[in-house]
């Protein structure tokens, strides 16, 4: 409990410095690029697998054309649906700020496994048993799968069964260091530059 109530009071904190030194004067910005880019929403809500197989509504920048299948579809590497504007946001992974606001209303935490889309949970539920472990805590906005080269795509058993580990090694190892680790290297590789993120 004092480890759940230290790793909320970190959350609350980071959240809260982000959305006033840097969302609050990035999102105009990006705002007016999405709308310019395609038309559509700025934000895209989705409803995301949460801690104990909850539901809640995940918030992006929208990164794609409006489609039918952003319910059901993976992002790919080429993908068309992706506008111009969108490909910048997913390569700097700009598109996940506004779930800084999940981390502060308590859907999500900073540090955690990254939450899947509701059909993807069931799908990858029924291939492993240990697929519902990383449902034991909140998920994050980046996490040890992360940067661990384990984004993006999974288009194979293999590659969901080592997101899988990584994030049940999480839960195992979790400590504060190790959260700020996680945190310094999602920096790092994002200002180098993930091949994943796309």
């Amino acid at each position: 409990m004092l480890n759940r109530i230290f790793k909320r009071s970190f959350d609350i904190i980071f959240s809260l410095f982000i959305i006033i030194f840097i969302i609050s004067w990035l999102s105009p910005i990006l705002a007016l690029l999405i709308k310019l880019g395609s038309k559509g929403p700025v934000f895209f809500v989705q409803y995301r697998t949460g801690i104990n197989d909850t539901h809640f509504k995940c918030y992006k920048f929208r990164s794609m054309r409006v489609n039918t299948d952003a319910d059901n579809k993976q992002a790919t590497r080429d993908d068309h649906r992706i506008t111009r504007t969108g490909a910048f946001l997913r390569k700097t992974s700009l598109d996940e700020l506004p779930q800084f606001f999940n981390v502060l209303m308590g859907n999500m935490s900073i540090v955690g496994p990254r939450p899947h889309m509701i059909n993807h949970t069931l799908e990858y539920s029924r291939l492993t048993e240990k697929f519902k472990a990383r449902h034991s805590l909140k998920p994050g906005i980046t996490g040890w799968a992360q940067i661990s080269g384990l984004r993006g795509e999974i288009n194979n058993t293999e590659a969901m069964l080592k997101r899988v580990d990584a994030d049940i090694w999480y839960l195992k190892n979790w400590s504060f260091l190790l959260d700020v680790k996680i945190i310094l290297l999602t920096f790092w590789i994002t200002l180098r530059g993930d091949k994943n993120a796309f």
